[in-house]
């Protein structure tokens, strides 16, 4: 039996989820809900050794990288600027104008992550480097055997 803090509980989250997701299509709220073991943040793994991961992300237009977790201190580059549209885990859709050569260093505490995708809403390639370190405060996620491209 499911008790009554417990169901009201799962009405307000259920509440919640259909505001804060009302745009969305259910397509993408289901990628969003199995994601959060996903630990490849880039189209393609160039270079894992005991201290680091570097990463590409290369989108042409209309292109998406799907929903991936950051749970490792990490620094990226918009090598070419560019249009994208992100969303992220609490429900937000995003427009960013990214400046070539744009470059941000983001951190995360013991237990924190973001999550979140990227599809290039603009006319011209959009490419990141990313570069991950293994000696954040959280383990490392996996990425998969399909991330090792390079």
């Amino acid at each position: 039996m499911v008790s009554p803090r417990t169901f009201s509980s799962r009405i307000i989250a259920a509440v919640i989820d259909s505001v804060l997701f009302a745009d969305w299509p259910p397509a993408l709220r289901d990628e969003l809900g199995a994601s959060a073991a996903n630990g490849a943040v880039g189209t393609r793994l160039l270079l894992e050794d005991e201290h680091a991961r570097h990463w590409e992300i290369r989108l042409a237009p209309g292109e998406r990288i799907g929903f991936h977790r950051h749970v490792l201190d990490y620094v990226w580059t918009c090598v070419t600027g560019g249009l994208a549209l992100s969303h992220t885990a609490d429900g937000a859709s995003l427009d960013v104008t990214y400046g070539v050569g744009e470059t941000r260093r983001l951190s995360f505490d013991e237990g924190a992550s973001m999550t979140h995708d990227l599809a290039n809403v603009g006319d011209a390639d959009l490419l990141f480097t990313t570069i991950e370190y293994l000696d954040s405060a959280n383990a490392a996620l996996s990425v998969g055997r399909a991330a090792y491209t390079a």
